[in-house]
């Protein structure tokens, strides 16, 4: 498998995925394509091409050659400059290092994270959130997350990878998508009347079960677990946490409970205010999920994968 490949089929596994539903990323990408035939050359020389056919801006080669064959995977949840020395004393001591794979963007994929905030809107308007009151919410929160961004120093790891001659890639919506349609599924399923018994579904999971053992395991924010869970929305992509004034409107619309990675507390205050239960499952602990799921339909068996950085592989597929 090169890392074209692998980046490739990220991608598409992402889109399957994808809690809005193919036909609107379809859509989406139509309107990229239909922009960019519509821009006059000057404007072409700082388009990003791949946004043609990868709706998230999040997920990005960052460096390396596409034909690469990749056998060995140093993979993380943050990768940074320390990761990327890791993984350059690994070669030096004779280890074989094809990749390094971050969930978390770094480099462009970093400074244009805003950007795949917009599935948000989608998917809130799935839950039965009028579209326009969505993506009115969404444009302020968009817009504050692009002005956070612009002065990081987005490069860092990325000219560390470069310096020292090792690829390197980020997989952050396509992982994000996978755990969010994964929970979703499993909560419409089994459909937990207390949330207690959402607290026992994710501890099922080896994923949560780890992190547990370790203090960050899944916890109730608000509300108890006595209460009905009702109407659950799983709330786990999207780029970053989205506006704290959507919660009122999930609550006209008939959510009862949020299951998220992660909540700030001004957010959860405006959840509080809105009467929402809300199960924090653990930002890593997610992470690991979505990345886990994600390399199970996109990496061949025999690619080794060497865990750091908080994330823990664990196969599900069948062999």
């Amino acid at each position: 498998m090169t890392l074209r490949q692998l980046y490739e089929k990220a991608v598409q596994v992402g889109i399957e995925n994808d809690p809005r539903g193919k036909e609107a990323v379809e859509k989406e990408l139509e309107r990229a394509r239909k922009k960019y035939e519509e821009m006059k050359d000057r404007e072409r020389e700082f388009f990003d091409k791949e946004s043609l056919s990868n709706p998230y801006s999040d997920t990005r080669i960052l460096y390396g050659d596409g034909n690469k064959e990749i056998r060995t995977i140093v993979a993380g949840i943050d990768i940074e400059v320390g990761e990327i020395l890791l993984a350059d004393a690994l070669r030096r001591n004779g280890k074989n290092v094809d990749l390094i794979a971050s969930h978390h963007p770094e480099g462009m994929a970093y400074a244009n994270l805003y950007e795949v905030m917009k599935i948000q809107a989608d998917i809130l308007g799935r839950f039965g959130v009028p579209i326009n009151i969505a993506e009115a919410l969404m444009d302020n929160r968009i817009k504050e997350v692009e002005r956070r961004l612009m002065p990081v120093n987005h490069q860092r790891a990325v000219d560390a990878a470069r310096v020292l001659g090792v690829p390197f890639i980020c997989l952050h919506t396509p992982a994000d998508n996978m755990v969010a349609s994964y929970l979703q599924r499993l909560f419409d399923e089994k459909k937990p009347y207390f949330i207690r018994d959402i607290l026992d579904l994710l501890l099922e999971l080896p994923e949560y079960r780890e992190a547990a053992k370790s203090g960050a395991g899944p916890k109730v924010l608000i509300g108890s677990e006595d209460r009905k869970a009702g109407k659950i929305f799983v709330d786990m992509t999207g780029g970053t946490e989205g506006s704290k004034e959507i919660f009122n409107s999930l609550t006209l619309s008939g959510v009862n409970t949020i299951v998220a990675m992660h909540l700030s507390e001004e957010h959860r205050k405006e959840a509080e205010k809105n009467h929402l239960n809300v199960v924090i499952a653990g930002h890593i602990a997610s992470d690991n999920l979505g990345l886990n799921l994600l390399f199970d339909a996109i990496l061949e068996e025999d690619i080794e994968v060497i865990e750091c950085s908080g994330f823990r592989r664990v196969v599900r597929r069948e062999k």
